[in-house]
């Protein structure tokens, strides 16, 4: 996937929140970032057309359930 460099600005709180769910999730604080964004826009209504989403998105799921299942049973 092609990738952009761009700077953001975000407050300290959101920052620290970001920083140890990539560490949690295992992935740099862009990769995390451009997933919550992808997931937020998704949710928003304002994410990729049907075919695109159908490929980013399922990928991008699947991922996102085994980590979900990872915490749950680390959680116990």
């Amino acid at each position: 996937m092609a990738t952009r460099k761009v700077t953001v600005s975000l407050d300290e709180s959101a920052l620290d929140h970001a920083e140890r769910a990539a560490r949690k999730a295992g992935l740099s604080l862009s990769a995390w970032l451009s997933r919550a964004a992808r997931r937020e826009a998704v949710r928003t209504g304002f994410g990729p057309g049907p075919a695109e989403a159908a490929v980013t998105d399922a990928l991008a799921d699947e991922r996102e359930h085994e980590l979900a299942e990872e915490d749950l049973r680390a959680a116990g």
